[in-house]
Formats: C-alpha cells, structure tokens, sequence
C-alpha cells in the first residue's frame, strides 16, 4: 500500500514540474539578461500596451500602437545583443540611449529593424536594417529569409557606435563627425546623449525577440 501511495504521489507532482515557466535565459559571461523569459518586468511601454507580450522565452509586438517598449533602467556605454524575428512586411527597430518621452529615433538613437527585401515601397540607405535610423546607413544588408532569427550586436562607447547583424558588420560609427553639422543636430539632438534607455519599436505587424543581453562598459 505504501509503494503505491508513494507512486500515485509521484504523478501527482509530475503535471506541476512539466507546467513550469522556462527557465530564464543563461547570459554569456559578464552579461546580465534584461528580459526574464516570462514577463515585461524592467520594461514600460510608451504606447498601447496591449501589443506587447512575453511568453515562451520570447518578447514580441503583435502590431502598431504600442509605442515602444523602454527598459526602466538607463545604460550609457554597453554592449548590446538580441535576436529577432520579423514577420513578412515587418518594421521595427531598436531605441539607444533615448528619454521615455519623444521619437526615440530624434530624441535618442533607431537602429533599424525592417524586411529590406518584402517592404512595399522604396527604402532610402538610411531605412534599411542597421542603419542608425536618418543618420548612417549600413553598409550592407544581412538580413536572414523572413521567419528566421538574426542576431544582433550593438555597441556604444561614447561616440563610437558599432552595429553587426548575423556577423556582418553594417555600421562602424563615430557620432563626434555630427557635432559641426548643425541641420543634423538639430533635427537628431539624441545624437549627443550618453546615457539613456533601452527599447523595441511597435510599428506594424509581429516582431519577436529574445536572448536579450547587456553588458555595461
């Protein structure tokens, strides 16, 4: 009788275990994981909340009118990296060291996120995926086929800013060289800053990210 007390105990607890939440994603060392996984905790939306969601190890915006979604913390000078996966048609992007009120693509720095090959309409150099949104243009397009993860590598040390998609690098950048140039500072005065927050850009159809990485510098 006991043996079987013990085993129907044993099934009892193996639905909970199999129901658990996965585990949050292991950073590499020195980094620290802004995303847990699970939930939006460290983040706050700037639009529609209601877009944005987390389930499965996976962030992920549905469709415009969330704004963007801002890390509560501010970072200076790091070193970012993501994966993300666009829907056919998509247009996202990556907001640095931007205030939690204004375009981040003006007040702050875009990094764009976009499907070069599937956009509708003619994108300029500057639009195209890992430009600094308006102000640099990538070198190149690295985009992987719609529906497959690319990783992304940023980083930020005062004005340097470099951008490496899938393991090209599309953006070696000093924004020192903007300083004199007023018509760009005025309409970019995000270019100036050296701290700010973190985000995900709501524009249009579903976007998902993950492995969502940070290592200060």
């Amino acid at each position: 009788m006991m043996k079987r007390l013990s085993l129907i105990a044993l099934l009892a607890v193996l639905p909970l275990v199999s129901a658990e939440e996965p585990a949050a994603p292991k950073p590499p060392e020195g980094f620290t994981a802004l995303f847990n996984g699970k939930d939006t905790t460290g983040w706050k939306t700037t639009g529609n909340e209601k877009v944005w969601g987390a389930e499965k190890g996976v962030i992920y915006v549905e469709k415009g009118g969330g704004g963007y979604l801002m890390t509560e913390a501010e970072y200076g000078d790091f070193e970012f990296t993501a994966d993300y996966k666009l829907s056919k048609g998509a247009n996202s992007g990556i907001a640095l060291r931007a205030p939690m009120k204004g375009d981040p693509a003006y007040v702050g720095m875009e990094i764009q996120l976009i499907d070069d090959e599937g956009w509708p309409g003619k994108l300029a150099e500057w639009q195209h995926t890992g430009s600094i949104y308006n102000v640099v243009s990538a070198k190149k397009q690295a985009n992987k086929p719609i529906g497959e993860w690319n990783t992304i590598k940023i980083t930020c040390k005062g004005p340097k800013v470099t951008v490496i998609l899938n393991g090209e690098t599309l953006v070696d950048a000093n924004l020192d060289e903007f300083k004199d140039k007023v018509d760009i500072m005025k309409k970019h005065p995000g270019l100036a800053n050296t701290k700010g927050h973190l985000g995900f850009q709501s524009y249009n159809t579903r976007v998902e990210f993950k492995n969502v990485f940070l290592k200060g510098l």
